[in-house]
């Protein structure tokens, strides 16, 4: 049995999820979220993530952390530089708590969960739903993320660690 854990990062929500299992055969699962206050600086910000991160991978000892691949968008490239420095502070936790990292691209996810890469939040969360045998919608919808993450990470543990 192997634990996977993936992160969906974000500076307002990081969506958190744990899947415990082998192969394609789900034994557990949990998730959740990182949220941080506009009003707080930056710097305070990304300390909430990386202190909630830490003490999860020390808690949790999961086998690998999937992290989705940074992106940016033409039209927001701030957006991009912000989510850079969100995933570098969980790439430390992760390289301090001596866990392997993978980073994925969400177009790939969304293509192994579903056979399409361009596929949109919802029919990824649909997928991850019927996946999981999952009643009810998962939210927020960052954590539905870090699930399918967590779940890719779980199909190819055997090539990615």
């Amino acid at each position: 049995m192997i634990k996977i854990i993936g992160i969906d990062p974000g500076l307002a929500d990081t969506g958190i999820g744990i899947i415990h299992g082998r192969d394609e055969a789900v034994a557990g699962y949990s998730y959740g979220h990182i949220s941080t206050s506009k009003a707080d600086p930056l710097p305070c910000r990304l300390d909430r993530i990386y202190s909630v991160i830490t003490d999860l991978l020390a808690s949790e000892k999961p086998d690998l952390m999937v992290l989705e691949d940074v992106f940016s968008l033409k039209a927001y490239p701030l957006s991009g530089i912000t989510l850079g420095q969100v995933t570098g502070v969980i790439l430390l936790a992760g390289q301090r708590a001596g866990i392997s990292v993978v980073r994925i691209p969400v177009r790939e996810v969304k293509q192994v969960m579903t056979g399409n890469g361009n596929a949109g939040k919802q029919q990824l969360a649909e997928a991850i739903r019927r996946i999981l045998e999952h009643e009810g919608a998962i939210r927020p919808d960052h954590a539905s993320d870090a699930l399918a993450l967590a779940l890719v990470g779980m199909m190819r543990y055997d090539r990615l660690s």
